[in-house]
């Protein structure tokens, strides 16, 4: 009886193996859907719908983009989370997804349970940005100015809980200057506030505000990359002018849903990897501000973890409550 119930057990396990086998041999049998937990236009969506492009042409089924904003993107992530592990979808993330846990009293998916991380394809910095008209050339004169009169200096924001706005809140409990946080309601108003000098100073992600710095209708302070944006060079970074550990940008990561095969994990991996080194999507997407990354499970699996510790650890500190 007990030889029985091995040879059982070894018949399942060996079926078990071979069907996941043929699942990643086959895939995929039908069409992708890759969520967007956000609007259609966003840079998020942009890119994904290149990703989506790249990816019909190499898994040889259409890739359809699904937008399902809402929440903060916390829609989207619930149905993803919640989808079948077989491939067959795909999520496109952006800062939101390391954010979230410590932004929200209760989200629809685990960041390190629900999800394999595929890959960080791209990221940009975010960025401090003046009015042309203020008399503060960089952040130490920003700063000297911010602290003779707090009250008078006020920080747009795309929004609560964006890594702009905890960018902000940051570089205020650094500082431990009181100036104000000003949240709009995207990045669009953010910067067009800056620029129409109703508020006189903004951080805001790379991609929206950068025709506006070279254009001369704002003055860049610093990013708040590890690097200097190439957009941008003559923009320093926050270490470059000081102030270590402020790093943030807004990522644009593939997950997929938790139990999804490894080889087709790998598969997905190996195609993201070289699409973003095809001249037209690099092309593409350093031209929406975005640095490539292609980074591999492993990597964006840390990343993600160490920035959910990061910015729960700030909005804490900040005070911050999303409902």
């Amino acid at each position: 009886m007990l030889k029985l119930k091995h040879a059982v057990a070894a018949t399942l396990a060996a079926l078990t193996l071979n069907a996941g086998l043929v699942t990643a041999q086959d895939y995929p049998t039908r069409p992708v859907r890759m969520i967007v937990p956000f609007a259609a236009g966003g840079p998020t969506d942009v890119i994904a719908r290149v990703v989506a492009q790249k990816l019909t042409e190499g898994l040889g089924q259409q890739v359809v983009v699904d937008n399902r904003a809402g929440a903060g993107g916390n829609l989207g992530m619930g149905l993803a989370a919640n989808a079948p592990a077989d491939g067959h979808t795909l999520i496109v993330v952006s800062s939101s997804y390391v954010v979230n846990p410590g932004l929200y009293s209760s989200i629809p998916y685990d960041p390190y349970k629900s999800f394999i991380p595929v890959s960080n394809m791209a990221a940009s910095p975010n960025v401090f940005t003046v009015h042309p008209s203020l008399a503060a050339r960089n952040m130490k004169e920003l700063l000297t100015l911010v602290a003779a009169d707090p009250k008078k200096f006020s920080v747009a924001t795309p929004g609560v809980g964006t890594t702009p706005d905890l960018s902000a809140q940051l570089l205020r409990l650094t500082t431990k200057l009181d100036f104000v946080t000003v949240p709009f309601g995207g990045a669009g108003p953010a910067v067009s506030s800056v620029v129409a000098n109703q508020t006189p100073i903004g951080c805001t992600a790379l991609p929206p505000t950068t025709p506006h710095i070279q254009g001369g209708r704002l003055r860049g302070i610093a990013v708040t990359g590890h690097k200097r944006a190439g957009a941008i060079p003559d923009v320093p970074t926050m270490a470059e002018v000081g102030f270590k550990g402020q790093e943030a940008d807004t990522l644009q990561g593939l997950l997929v849903p938790a139990g999804t095969p490894k080889a087709i994990v790998d598969r997905l991996h190996g195609l993201v990897v070289k699409m973003m080194a095809q001249p037209d999507v690099k092309s593409r997407v350093e031209g929406l501000g975005f640095d490539i990354i292609a980074s591999s499970p492993a990597e964006f699996a840390a990343q993600a973890k160490l920035e959910v510790e990061k910015w729960t650890k700030v909005v804490k500190a900040a005070g911050i409550k999303v409902n």
